[in-house]
């Protein structure tokens, strides 16, 4: 077996599946009692790392997220889902990309990852910074967007969808990878490794013993919901159709 490790990011967002609601002020999006769950795009970078480990091209597979305390849910996520070590960087601010990219930097000076694998963007603030400020702070080369990650060698070759249809990247390791949501399905947790997962200790790391100052420098002026659709109308031939697609709708020529 490789003795690759490979490091994997992961953020505690709200539960894709939950219908967000504004909070009466305009300040922010109201989570309290919210389903909380891990960010998508980040169970697909843990399921690749764990594939990658299967098959005997990794050899450790560990996960870092930063947040509170509650952020370890997301960790034990993690854990069933096969990877081996998780590490808490902890904070009670709520981290910009730039704090976040800091943080994990110092993570990665620590761990000395062969492979950094992370979701192209957490679906809470579709940012898609994070990764980029990382690679950029490491030094290290870059493939945003995968859609599939083949390791040969001392090369990961990343193959992202461009606008005219594939292109294949080829970056030394180590490197960041980022990836997209065709990159793999990512498994089923089992409730015996959940069971499992709750005995594995995560490290907790406090943000400020890295020498990262997590100060917000971004400002929300206003948060609200997007414009509901019109309703439609129903018209009584053909011909009607036609007249209000070229002087109402305008989206025919007259």
């Amino acid at each position: 077996m490789s003795s690759m490790k490979v490091l994997v990011t992961v953020k505690r967002v709200v539960d894709y599946n939950v219908k967000v609601r504004v909070k009466s002020d305009g300040s922010d999006v109201d989570i309290a009692n919210v389903k909380m769950s891990m960010n998508p795009f980040d169970e697909i970078a843990v399921e690749e790392a764990v594939r990658l480990k299967e098959s005997g091209k990794a050899s450790e597979v560990v996960v870092v997220t930063c947040g509170t305390t509650a952020s370890q849910d997301v960790l034990r996520t993690a854990f069933a889902m096969g990877a081996d070590r998780g590490i808490l960087v902890e904070s009670s601010l709520a981290l910009e990309p730039l704090a976040v990219a800091k943080a994990l930097n110092a993570i990665v000076k620590k761990e000395s990852p062969n492979l950094i694998i992370m979701g192209k963007q957490a679906i809470d603030d579709d940012c898609n910074q994070t990764g980029q400020m990382l690679a950029a702070l490491a030094d290290l080369p870059q493939a945003t967007f995968a859609s599939k990650i083949e390791i040969q060698g001392e090369e990961a070759h990343v193959t992202r969808e461009v606008d005219g249809g594939l292109e294949t990247l080829a970056v030394k390791l180590p490197a960041v990878v980022t990836t997209d949501l065709r990159l793999n399905e990512p498994r089923y947790v089992t409730l015996p490794n959940i069971m499992k997962a709750k005995k594995k200790e995560i490290e907790t790391v406090p943000l400020e013993s890295l020498g990262v100052d997590g100060a917000a420098r971004l400002k929300t002026l206003k948060v609200s919901d997007p414009p509901g659709r019109a309703a439609g109308i129903r018209v009584e031939s053909v011909d009607a159709l036609i007249d209000k697609l070229k002087h109402d709708a305008k989206v025919i020529d007259a």
